[in-house]
């Protein structure tokens, strides 16, 4: 297992849509031992293969807080079959727009169906946290990002800030 780094806008790798597995081999048992190395280390609780370069349709999440057991959940080719009408907002960040949160409205509960690490087909009802996680997720593997919920004008700001902050080396992100 390694740390991979995480790509950050305004890569336009991030705005690619992700290619479907056709099977799961040793490569996509290792990218995702990776993706979930990568995530605990970076303290997210979920990132795709886009957000590493890799144009795959996986995804890992772990929704579980500290105080919990991990509960690490890989996705190879997920797709939502249901969303509720009902929906939640959450205050969202993501590991590839360090230091941004963006409160946005998803569906609360939605059905996903996917493969898992093993090839076996399955589905999912996920509410709360997780279903906002799964969408958020989804989204990447669309090359759709939070930022793209905003105006023009706002987005547009935050790639700057952040494009600004690479440029400077002394500036330290945690």
């Amino acid at each position: 297992m390694s740390i991979k780094n995480i790509i950050t806008v305004p890569s336009e790798i991030l705005k690619k849509i992700s290619e479907p597995v056709e099977k799961i081999g040793s490569n996509e048992k290792k990218l995702i031992n990776d993706l979930f190395e990568t995530m605990y280390n970076s303290k997210g609780i979920g990132l795709a293969a886009v957000q590493v370069g890799i144009l795959k349709r996986i995804l890992v999440i772990d929704v579980s807080t500290k105080d919990e057991k991990k509960n690490p959940i890989s996705f190879i080719n997920p797709t939502i079959k249901k969303v509720s009408d009902e929906t939640s907002i959450y205050e969202e960040g993501c590991l590839s727009i360090p230091e941004t949160f963006i409160e946005i409205e998803r569906p609360k509960i939605c059905e996903v169906e996917y493969i898992d690490i093993d090839g076996k087909k399955r589905n999912l009802k996920c509410d709360g946290l997780l279903s906002t996680c799964i969408q958020h997720e989804i989204n990447h593997l669309d090359g759709k990002l939070i930022i793209d919920h905003l105006s023009k004008l706002k987005k547009d700001m935050i790639i700057k800030k952040i494009s600004k902050s690479k440029k400077n080396p002394d500036r330290i992100l945690v």
